[in-house]
Protein backbone atom coordinates (compact mmCIF):
# COMPACT_ATOMS: atom_id res chain seq x y z
CA UNK A 1 0.00 0.00 0.00
CA UNK A 2 1.16 3.63 -0.76
CA UNK A 3 0.82 6.03 2.21
CA UNK A 4 0.32 8.65 -0.52
CA UNK A 5 -2.53 7.20 -2.46
CA UNK A 6 -5.33 5.66 -1.87
CA UNK A 7 -5.33 1.43 -2.52
CA UNK A 8 -7.96 -0.23 -4.52
CA UNK A 9 -8.81 -3.94 -4.29
CA UNK A 10 -7.09 -4.78 -7.57
CA UNK A 11 -6.00 -8.41 -8.05
CA UNK A 12 -2.46 -9.25 -8.74
CA UNK A 13 -1.21 -9.22 -11.86
CA UNK A 14 -0.64 -12.68 -12.84
CA UNK A 15 -2.23 -15.37 -15.38
CA UNK A 16 -6.09 -15.81 -16.16
CA UNK A 17 -8.98 -15.31 -13.61
CA UNK A 18 -10.31 -19.08 -12.98
CA UNK A 19 -13.34 -17.63 -12.25
CA UNK A 20 -14.16 -16.26 -15.67
CA UNK A 21 -13.96 -19.96 -16.38
CA UNK A 22 -16.25 -21.26 -14.74
CA UNK A 23 -20.16 -20.68 -14.93
CA UNK A 24 -21.73 -18.22 -12.31
CA UNK A 25 -24.74 -19.81 -11.72
CA UNK A 26 -23.25 -23.35 -11.46
CA UNK A 27 -21.42 -23.70 -7.91
CA UNK A 28 -20.04 -26.96 -8.97
CA UNK A 29 -18.36 -25.53 -12.02
CA UNK A 30 -17.02 -22.73 -9.91
CA UNK A 31 -15.41 -25.48 -6.97
CA UNK A 32 -13.99 -27.38 -10.03
CA UNK A 33 -12.81 -24.58 -11.83
CA UNK A 34 -10.48 -23.48 -8.23
CA UNK A 35 -9.39 -27.15 -7.69
CA UNK A 36 -7.90 -27.39 -11.39
CA UNK A 37 -6.36 -23.82 -11.16
CA UNK A 38 -4.91 -24.57 -7.70
CA UNK A 39 -3.95 -28.24 -8.83
CA UNK A 40 -1.81 -26.24 -11.43
CA UNK A 41 -0.11 -24.10 -8.73
CA UNK A 42 0.81 -26.69 -6.21
CA UNK A 43 2.53 -29.43 -7.84
CA UNK A 44 3.84 -31.54 -4.69
CA UNK A 45 0.56 -33.51 -3.76
CA UNK A 46 -2.72 -34.12 -5.06
CA UNK A 47 -5.47 -31.89 -5.01
CA UNK A 48 -9.07 -33.50 -3.55
CA UNK A 49 -11.76 -33.88 -5.91
CA UNK A 50 -14.51 -31.61 -3.50
CA UNK A 51 -13.79 -28.26 -1.46
CA UNK A 52 -14.97 -30.11 1.69
CA UNK A 53 -11.69 -32.51 1.39
CA UNK A 54 -9.90 -29.79 0.52
CA UNK A 55 -10.01 -27.80 3.71
CA UNK A 56 -9.62 -30.60 5.82
CA UNK A 57 -6.23 -31.99 3.62
CA UNK A 58 -3.29 -31.38 5.65
CA UNK A 59 -0.42 -32.40 2.98
CA UNK A 60 -2.67 -29.53 0.32
CA UNK A 61 -2.85 -27.23 4.07
CA UNK A 62 0.83 -27.77 4.46
CA UNK A 63 1.58 -27.22 0.59
CA UNK A 64 0.16 -24.09 0.49
CA UNK A 65 1.88 -22.91 3.49
CA UNK A 66 5.14 -23.53 2.34
CA UNK A 67 4.26 -21.48 -0.56
CA UNK A 68 2.78 -18.61 1.47
CA UNK A 69 6.19 -18.87 3.81
CA UNK A 70 8.25 -17.87 1.12
CA UNK A 71 10.36 -14.60 1.05
CA UNK A 72 8.69 -13.59 -1.89
CA UNK A 73 5.08 -14.86 -1.33
CA UNK A 74 3.52 -11.64 -1.17
CA UNK A 75 4.32 -9.75 -4.31
CA UNK A 76 1.97 -8.78 -6.79
CA UNK A 77 2.85 -11.22 -9.52
CA UNK A 78 2.67 -14.54 -6.78
CA UNK A 79 -0.37 -16.98 -8.67
CA UNK A 80 -0.81 -18.70 -5.56
CA UNK A 81 -1.90 -14.74 -4.03
CA UNK A 82 -3.86 -14.60 -7.50
CA UNK A 83 -5.92 -17.49 -6.70
CA UNK A 84 -6.83 -16.34 -3.42
CA UNK A 85 -7.79 -13.62 -4.71
CA UNK A 86 -10.10 -14.92 -7.55
CA UNK A 87 -11.42 -17.83 -5.29
CA UNK A 88 -12.81 -15.25 -2.62
CA UNK A 89 -14.94 -13.23 -5.60
CA UNK A 90 -16.60 -16.37 -5.79
CA UNK A 91 -20.40 -16.39 -4.45
CA UNK A 92 -19.98 -19.82 -3.28
CA UNK A 93 -19.49 -19.69 0.44
CA UNK A 94 -17.47 -23.15 0.60
CA UNK A 95 -14.69 -21.45 -1.55
CA UNK A 96 -14.58 -18.73 1.13
CA UNK A 97 -14.71 -20.98 3.90
CA UNK A 98 -10.99 -22.26 1.90
CA UNK A 99 -9.64 -18.58 1.45
CA UNK A 100 -10.42 -17.71 5.25
CA UNK A 101 -8.75 -20.84 6.39
CA UNK A 102 -5.66 -19.38 5.70
CA UNK A 103 -6.01 -15.82 6.86
CA UNK A 104 -4.18 -16.22 10.18
CA UNK A 105 -1.31 -17.25 7.82
CA UNK A 106 -1.23 -14.27 5.53
CA UNK A 107 -2.22 -12.07 8.04
CA UNK A 108 0.31 -12.87 10.07
CA UNK A 109 3.34 -12.70 7.66
CA UNK A 110 1.91 -9.50 6.23
CA UNK A 111 2.02 -7.58 9.59
CA UNK A 112 5.23 -9.10 10.07
CA UNK A 113 6.96 -7.74 7.08
CA UNK A 114 6.16 -4.14 7.05
CA UNK A 115 9.13 -3.20 8.44
CA UNK A 116 11.00 -4.79 5.75
CA UNK A 117 9.69 -3.07 3.08
CA UNK A 118 9.06 -6.17 0.45
CA UNK A 119 6.39 -5.95 -2.07
CA UNK A 120 3.38 -7.42 -0.68
CA UNK A 121 0.71 -6.33 -3.32
CA UNK A 122 -0.42 -9.94 -3.51
CA UNK A 123 -1.27 -10.18 0.30
CA UNK A 124 -2.91 -6.95 0.35
CA UNK A 125 -5.38 -7.41 -2.73
CA UNK A 126 -6.10 -10.74 -0.70
CA UNK A 127 -6.96 -8.93 2.86
CA UNK A 128 -8.80 -5.72 0.44
CA UNK A 129 -11.18 -8.66 -1.10
CA UNK A 130 -12.11 -9.95 2.65
CA UNK A 131 -12.34 -5.83 4.04
CA UNK A 132 -14.43 -5.06 0.34
CA UNK A 133 -16.67 -8.28 1.32
CA UNK A 134 -17.47 -7.47 4.76
CA UNK A 135 -18.01 -3.42 4.05
CA UNK A 136 -20.16 -4.20 1.66
CA UNK A 137 -22.24 -6.96 3.63
CA UNK A 138 -22.77 -4.29 6.72
CA UNK A 139 -23.41 -1.76 4.51
CA UNK A 140 -20.39 0.18 6.13
CA UNK A 141 -22.21 0.14 9.58
CA UNK A 142 -20.69 -0.14 12.78
CA UNK A 143 -21.66 -3.66 14.44
CA UNK A 144 -23.06 -3.11 18.20
CA UNK A 145 -24.78 -4.94 20.87
CA UNK A 146 -26.95 -3.47 23.90
CA UNK A 147 -25.97 -4.37 27.40
CA UNK A 148 -28.44 -5.04 29.78
CA UNK A 149 -28.72 -2.52 32.69
CA UNK A 150 -26.52 -3.63 35.36
CA UNK A 151 -28.25 -1.50 38.10
CA UNK A 152 -31.11 -3.99 37.80
CA UNK A 153 -31.00 -6.87 39.78
CA UNK A 154 -31.60 -9.01 36.61
CA UNK A 155 -32.50 -8.25 33.42
CA UNK A 156 -36.24 -9.19 34.53
CA UNK A 157 -36.74 -6.47 36.83
CA UNK A 158 -37.58 -2.85 35.73
CA UNK A 159 -36.24 0.61 37.56
CA UNK A 160 -37.91 2.00 40.07
CA UNK A 161 -36.46 5.48 39.98
CA UNK A 162 -37.69 8.19 37.89
CA UNK A 163 -38.10 7.73 34.33
CA UNK A 164 -35.18 8.67 31.85
CA UNK A 165 -34.52 10.01 28.48
CA UNK A 166 -33.92 6.74 26.58
CA UNK A 167 -31.02 8.30 24.40
CA UNK A 168 -29.27 8.63 27.44
CA UNK A 169 -29.65 5.55 29.15
CA UNK A 170 -28.85 3.07 26.31
CA UNK A 171 -25.93 0.60 26.90
CA UNK A 172 -24.78 -0.11 23.67
CA UNK A 173 -20.67 -1.62 23.20
CA UNK A 174 -19.13 -1.37 19.81
CA UNK A 175 -18.39 -4.58 18.71
CA UNK A 176 -17.23 -3.80 15.27
CA UNK A 177 -16.83 0.44 14.37
CA UNK A 178 -17.86 1.80 11.29
CA UNK A 179 -15.85 0.87 8.21
CA UNK A 180 -14.41 3.24 5.40
CA UNK A 181 -15.32 2.61 1.53
CA UNK A 182 -12.90 -0.08 0.50
CA UNK A 183 -11.70 2.04 -2.40
CA UNK A 184 -10.48 4.82 -0.52
CA UNK A 185 -8.61 3.03 2.26
CA UNK A 186 -4.99 4.14 2.99
CA UNK A 187 -1.50 2.11 4.15
CA UNK A 188 -2.23 4.09 7.60
CA UNK A 189 -4.97 1.73 8.21
CA UNK A 190 -3.19 -1.60 7.88
CA UNK A 191 -4.53 -2.74 11.38
CA UNK A 192 -7.95 -1.86 10.74
CA UNK A 193 -7.95 -4.06 7.36
CA UNK A 194 -6.36 -7.10 8.76
CA UNK A 195 -8.68 -6.61 11.60
CA UNK A 196 -11.64 -6.24 9.84
CA UNK A 197 -10.42 -9.85 7.68
CA UNK A 198 -10.27 -11.22 11.61
CA UNK A 199 -13.74 -10.42 12.24
CA UNK A 200 -14.65 -12.56 8.93
CA UNK A 201 -12.21 -15.40 10.20
CA UNK A 202 -14.22 -15.61 13.61
CA UNK A 203 -17.65 -15.80 12.11
CA UNK A 204 -16.64 -19.55 10.50
CA UNK A 205 -13.58 -20.15 13.16
CA UNK A 206 -16.20 -23.07 14.07
CA UNK A 207 -15.59 -24.39 10.94
CA UNK A 208 -12.13 -23.50 10.62
CA UNK A 209 -9.54 -26.70 11.02
CA UNK A 210 -7.37 -26.95 14.27
CA UNK A 211 -3.44 -25.92 11.76
CA UNK A 212 -5.80 -22.85 10.68
CA UNK A 213 -5.84 -22.14 14.44
CA UNK A 214 -2.46 -23.08 15.82
CA UNK A 215 -1.43 -20.59 12.86
CA UNK A 216 -3.35 -18.04 13.78
CA UNK A 217 -1.99 -18.47 18.09
CA UNK A 218 1.36 -18.21 16.41
CA UNK A 219 0.74 -15.16 15.07
CA UNK A 220 -0.43 -13.33 18.29
CA UNK A 221 2.55 -14.82 20.00
CA UNK A 222 4.78 -13.31 17.28
CA UNK A 223 2.98 -9.68 16.85
CA UNK A 224 3.26 -9.58 21.29
CA UNK A 225 6.65 -10.20 20.73
CA UNK A 226 7.04 -13.51 21.43
CA UNK A 227 6.60 -13.47 25.41
CA UNK A 228 3.98 -16.19 25.98
CA UNK A 229 6.69 -18.63 27.85
CA UNK A 230 5.83 -17.57 31.14
CA UNK A 231 6.41 -19.31 34.40
CA UNK A 232 3.80 -22.36 35.09
CA UNK A 233 1.29 -20.79 37.93
CA UNK A 234 1.73 -16.92 37.34
CA UNK A 235 -1.13 -15.40 37.82
CA UNK A 236 -1.83 -11.79 35.90
CA UNK A 237 -1.32 -9.83 39.14
CA UNK A 238 1.67 -11.35 39.34
CA UNK A 239 2.92 -10.99 35.75
CA UNK A 240 3.75 -6.87 35.85
CA UNK A 241 7.13 -7.84 37.66
CA UNK A 242 8.02 -10.55 34.86
CA UNK A 243 6.81 -8.70 32.03
CA UNK A 244 9.73 -5.86 33.72
CA UNK A 245 11.96 -8.52 34.03
CA UNK A 246 11.63 -10.79 30.76
CA UNK A 247 13.80 -9.22 27.43
CA UNK A 248 11.58 -8.88 24.75
CA UNK A 249 11.99 -10.76 21.40
CA UNK A 250 11.72 -7.72 18.95
CA UNK A 251 11.29 -10.46 15.86
CA UNK A 252 7.68 -9.97 14.51
CA UNK A 253 6.34 -7.10 16.88
CA UNK A 254 3.93 -5.01 15.51
CA UNK A 255 2.21 -2.38 16.99
CA UNK A 256 -1.29 -3.28 18.31
CA UNK A 257 -4.21 -0.92 18.09
CA UNK A 258 -7.45 -1.87 19.70
CA UNK A 259 -9.06 -2.25 16.28
CA UNK A 260 -6.79 -5.29 15.66
CA UNK A 261 -6.66 -6.68 19.49
CA UNK A 262 -10.34 -6.97 19.75
CA UNK A 263 -10.72 -9.36 16.68
CA UNK A 264 -7.50 -11.09 18.08
CA UNK A 265 -9.61 -11.58 21.28
CA UNK A 266 -12.52 -13.11 20.19
CA UNK A 267 -10.73 -15.59 17.97
CA UNK A 268 -8.15 -16.60 21.23
CA UNK A 269 -11.55 -17.20 23.77
CA UNK A 270 -12.44 -19.70 21.01
CA UNK A 271 -9.54 -21.40 21.29
CA UNK A 272 -8.70 -20.84 24.78
CA UNK A 273 -12.25 -22.70 25.69
CA UNK A 274 -12.26 -25.97 23.64
CA UNK A 275 -11.76 -28.98 26.48
CA UNK A 276 -11.77 -31.36 24.25
CA UNK A 277 -8.97 -34.08 24.37
CA UNK A 278 -8.41 -32.78 20.70
CA UNK A 279 -8.51 -29.54 21.17
CA UNK A 280 -5.65 -29.42 24.14
CA UNK A 281 -2.69 -28.61 21.43
CA UNK A 282 -5.22 -25.50 20.59
CA UNK A 283 -5.82 -24.29 23.91
CA UNK A 284 -1.83 -24.71 25.09
CA UNK A 285 -1.21 -22.44 21.82
CA UNK A 286 -3.99 -19.73 22.91
CA UNK A 287 -2.96 -19.97 26.55
CA UNK A 288 0.49 -18.66 25.59
CA UNK A 289 -1.01 -16.42 22.90
CA UNK A 290 -2.74 -14.51 25.62
CA UNK A 291 0.22 -14.70 27.93
CA UNK A 292 2.25 -13.00 25.30
CA UNK A 293 -0.26 -10.52 24.77
CA UNK A 294 -1.16 -9.81 28.47
CA UNK A 295 3.05 -9.13 28.92
CA UNK A 296 3.12 -6.71 25.96
CA UNK A 297 -0.42 -5.07 27.25
CA UNK A 298 1.55 -4.48 30.64
CA UNK A 299 4.31 -2.81 28.92
CA UNK A 300 2.27 -0.59 26.60
CA UNK A 301 0.21 0.03 29.35
CA UNK A 302 -3.30 -1.14 27.36
CA UNK A 303 -5.70 -0.82 29.67
CA UNK A 304 -7.97 -2.31 27.29
CA UNK A 305 -5.78 -5.05 26.39
CA UNK A 306 -5.12 -5.69 30.15
CA UNK A 307 -8.43 -6.24 31.39
CA UNK A 308 -9.04 -8.52 27.50
CA UNK A 309 -6.05 -10.26 27.89
CA UNK A 310 -6.51 -10.74 31.55
CA UNK A 311 -9.76 -12.27 31.68
CA UNK A 312 -9.52 -14.80 29.44
CA UNK A 313 -6.34 -16.06 31.75
CA UNK A 314 -8.39 -15.93 34.20
CA UNK A 315 -11.24 -17.63 32.19
CA UNK A 316 -9.20 -20.44 31.54
CA UNK A 317 -7.40 -21.07 35.14
CA UNK A 318 -10.90 -21.34 36.33
CA UNK A 319 -12.22 -23.82 33.76
CA UNK A 320 -8.71 -25.98 34.94
CA UNK A 321 -9.54 -25.66 38.26
CA UNK A 322 -10.91 -29.33 39.40
CA UNK A 323 -13.32 -27.36 42.10
CA UNK A 324 -15.31 -25.97 39.12
CA UNK A 325 -15.61 -29.36 37.09
CA UNK A 326 -18.41 -30.39 39.76
CA UNK A 327 -21.81 -30.96 37.53
CA UNK A 328 -23.92 -29.70 40.20
CA UNK A 329 -27.03 -30.89 37.87
CA UNK A 330 -26.16 -34.61 38.83
CA UNK A 331 -27.95 -36.43 41.29
CA UNK A 332 -25.71 -38.39 43.97
CA UNK A 333 -26.00 -41.49 44.20
CA UNK A 334 -23.88 -41.32 47.66
CA UNK A 335 -25.07 -43.16 51.12
CA UNK A 336 -25.97 -39.97 52.55
CA UNK A 337 -28.57 -39.51 49.71
CA UNK A 338 -30.30 -42.87 49.67
CA UNK A 339 -30.78 -42.60 53.75
CA UNK A 340 -32.14 -38.85 53.14
CA UNK A 341 -34.68 -40.91 50.83
CA UNK A 342 -35.36 -43.56 52.80
CA UNK A 343 -36.07 -40.99 55.62
CA UNK A 344 -38.21 -39.25 53.80
CA UNK A 345 -40.45 -42.20 52.07
CA UNK A 346 -40.82 -42.98 55.66
CA UNK A 347 -42.23 -39.17 56.68
CA UNK A 348 -44.75 -39.73 53.92
CA UNK A 349 -46.20 -42.66 55.51
CA UNK A 350 -46.82 -41.74 58.55
CA UNK A 351 -47.99 -38.72 57.35
CA UNK A 352 -50.58 -40.78 55.51
CA UNK A 353 -51.49 -42.89 58.32
CA UNK A 354 -52.04 -39.87 60.60
CA UNK A 355 -55.07 -38.29 58.52
CA UNK A 356 -57.92 -41.08 58.43
CA UNK A 357 -61.72 -39.60 57.76
CA UNK A 358 -64.80 -41.10 59.47
CA UNK A 359 -65.14 -44.58 58.99
CA UNK A 360 -61.52 -45.68 59.00
CA UNK A 361 -61.03 -44.39 55.40
CA UNK A 362 -57.19 -43.76 54.34
CA UNK A 363 -56.70 -40.37 52.85
CA UNK A 364 -53.62 -41.36 50.54
CA UNK A 365 -51.43 -37.96 48.46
Amino acid sequence: MSDSASVHDSPPIAGDSQTTAANDSDPNAKCQAALQSLSSIVTTTTIPSTISLLLDDSSVSAAISSLLLRPDSGAGDNNLCRWLYDTFQSTEPSLHLLVLRFVPLIAGLYLSRVPLRQPQAGFEAVLLALYAHETTSRAGQAVTVNIPDLSHPSIYHESKGPAKNNSTCLNIAVVSSTLDPHGTVRSTRRARIVGVALELYYSEISRMPRQSKLDFCGACEKWAGGNGETRAGVVPEEEESVAVARSEKDGGRIPLPWELVQPMMRILGHCLMGMKVEDREVTEAASRACQSLYLRSLHDINPKAILAAGSLLRLREMALDPKNQIDHTEISNDNKFNDAQEKCCIGIKLCQLSFRLPGNILMVY
